[in-house]
């Protein structure tokens, strides 16, 4: 199976070493951003969501306004709009865009997060919830006739909606979430399930679980894994810019009044975590050092060396059955730039190659 790389765009230039400045959309940013990924050979890009940014939905259609080929991955939460009417944007943004969106579907790992925006479900019943909404996303998206609904969190009559997705027979559905709740719902679901940067046994348990929920429904699902690459032309230089970064993350958060962080709620975050233990090493390049340091948000983990280097290493996340990886760096806009010149084609080469070897 080909292998797929998707990149990161936000509405400003922001990261663990960049301090966020100016208004919170930076609209020439966000079309060189997502320009930049399309040029360097991304096969998509992630707008992701939180619960004080700008409108991720609208954030994607006006980067695909913008660009031809590379294709869309929108971060939603259920529960904050109703999955009849979610069913009906999507589809009409899935047209808008030429067939080029993917929607992350995200529970939500943090009640603090989740209680911005008015929801106090706790995290199972948040799963629960997600369990309903996409079902009803699915069957929007390819019922030829209204149906009725009356489940525990949504109850409508005659739903039904007169655009479908362009993509057939529905959107490509994303789903994160390590938690047991979660990985059932993935089971059923998912067509491509992500997982944070964790160790290559890690990935190895994570595939098995979810393949055998999956296998339960009948159902195969896709994994992907996300990675921060940090990218030099010889290996000592890639870890001296990964202690400069760390230490420029250390920096800006005692800046900012922020103190080393505790660990996230979510169960992916303390996965990531346990990943190294008390080193800041896992396996020959997983990186850990900023992860600890924010508390194991926002995917944060690294793998540290040249560009053939890391290929090497994604290519044995390959091996374990990872077909997607998601990249981004801590210098978002030139490392994604940097990606397309030596990361992502040396990654293809060596996968192309295995898959010639085994053929």
């Amino acid at each position: 199976m080909a292998v797929e790389f998707i990149g990161m765009i936000q509405t400003r230039k922001v990261s663990e070493t960049h301090a966020p400045q100016g208004p919170a959309i930076d609209i020439g940013y966000v079309e060189q951003f997502a320009r930049a990924h399309e040029e360097a050979g991304f096969d998509r890009v992630l707008v992701p969501h939180q619960s004080t940014s700008p409108d991720a939905l609208l954030t994607v259609a006006h980067a695909a306004s913008v660009t031809q080929r590379v294709h869309f991955m929108l971060a939603h939460r259920p529960g904050f709009v109703a999955p009849t009417l979610a069913a009906r944007q999507l589809a009409t943004l899935d047209h808008y865009s030429g067939g080029r969106l993917a929607v992350h579907i995200i529970s939500g790992g943090d009640d603090a997060e989740q209680r911005r925006d008015g929801d106090f479900l706790s995290h199972d019943e948040r799963y629960a919830r997600t369990d309903e909404y996409v079902s009803i996303l699915r069957r929007i998206w390819t019922s030829d006739t209204p149906f009725d609904h009356e489940g525990k969190y949504y109850r409508f009559e005659r739903g039904f909606s007169e655009v479908k997705p362009l993509q057939q027979p529905h959107i490509p559905v994303y789903f994160g979430g390590a938690s047991a709740p979660a990985l059932e719902i993935a089971g059923r679901h998912a067509d491509v399930y992500a997982l944070w940067g964790e160790s290559k046994e890690q990935v190895r348990e994570q595939v098995t679980r979810v393949r055998a929920e999956a296998a339960r429904h009948g159902r195969t699902v896709r994994f992907s894994v996300s990675f921060r690459p940090i990218l030099a032309a010889t290996e000592a230089a890639a870890w001296e810019r990964a202690e400069h970064i760390l230490e420029e993350t250390k920096r800006l958060r005692a800046a900012q009044g922020l103190s080393v962080g505790g660990p996230a709620q979510s169960e992916g975050a303390r996965r990531l975590l346990a990943a190294a233990g008390t080193a800041d090493r896992a396996d020959e390049r997983l990186w850990t050092a900023v992860a600890k340091e924010i508390g194991g948000r926002s995917n944060s983990t690294a793998l540290v060396g040249t560009p053939e280097q890391v290929a090497d290493t994604l290519a044995e996340y390959y091996a374990l059955g990872v077909t997607t990886f998601l990249i981004r760096g801590f210098d978002p806009l030139e490392d994604a730039l940097d990606y397309g010149r030596t990361l992502i084609p040396a990654t293809r080469e060596r996968i192309a190659l295995s898959a010639r070897a085994a053929a």
